[in-house]
């Protein structure tokens, strides 16, 4: 067997600060899409099972820093996604009332949105597109994220927050704006 020496220890310097996570790299409208996406081989998804309570799910995004989970069945596949706005939204309000439950007895599997639901973009029409691209899908669609698909699996995403910040925009203004010359404006101020 290998044998390895090991590291040389020198005292901590005075004053040493912890390094803060790297800033999310400013964009543009016309850089490659794949500036914006998450990649999923490089940050790990965050997940949860449609049985777990949905006020733990909502304490894990909180956690993790992160306003989507993907909801793995038994076996490891896909059920669904949930996100922050199905949690905070009037999806567990309206369940609660029709079931005669409390708050605290709804799962992720009762308010998710199913994997039969989801849609993606091709990993290979990404490799295409640029940040504009990705803005007008988002108005399209009207949703948070937007799912990119590589063969059968999800293999990258991209946020509506994450992509407001990167463009150095508030989100409130990413949201409201309806048209390119809206987000350009943005951009400008």
């Amino acid at each position: 067997m290998k044998e390895y020496s090991p590291l040389a220890l020198t005292p901590l310097a005075a004053g040493s600060r912890v390094v803060d996570r790297d800033a999310l790299p400013k964009v543009s409208l016309d850089d490659a899409a794949f500036a914006v996406m998450t990649d999923l081989r490089q940050v790990a998804a965050v997940k949860t099972t449609p049985e777990s309570p949905m006020v733990h799910a909502h304490q894990l995004m909180i956690h993790r820093g992160v306003r989507l989970l993907f909801v793995m069945d038994r076996n490891g596949a896909l059920a669904g996604v949930i996100t922050a706005t199905d949690v905070l939204g009037e999806k567990p309000m309206r369940f609660t009332q029709s079931r005669g439950l409390t708050y605290s007895e709804i799962t992720v599997g009762d308010v998710m949105t199913p994997a039969a639901m989801l849609e993606a973009i091709a990993l290979q029409d990404v490799s295409q597109m640029r940040v504009g691209h990705v803005l007008a899908t988002f108005r399209a669609v009207r949703r948070q994220h937007l799912m990119v698909a590589e063969g059968n699996r999800v293999r990258g995403i991209f946020s509506a927050s994450q992509v407001a910040r990167q463009l150095g925009m508030e989100m409130q203004t990413f949201e409201v704006a309806r048209t390119f010359a809206d987000i350009e404006a943005a951009l400008v101020r």
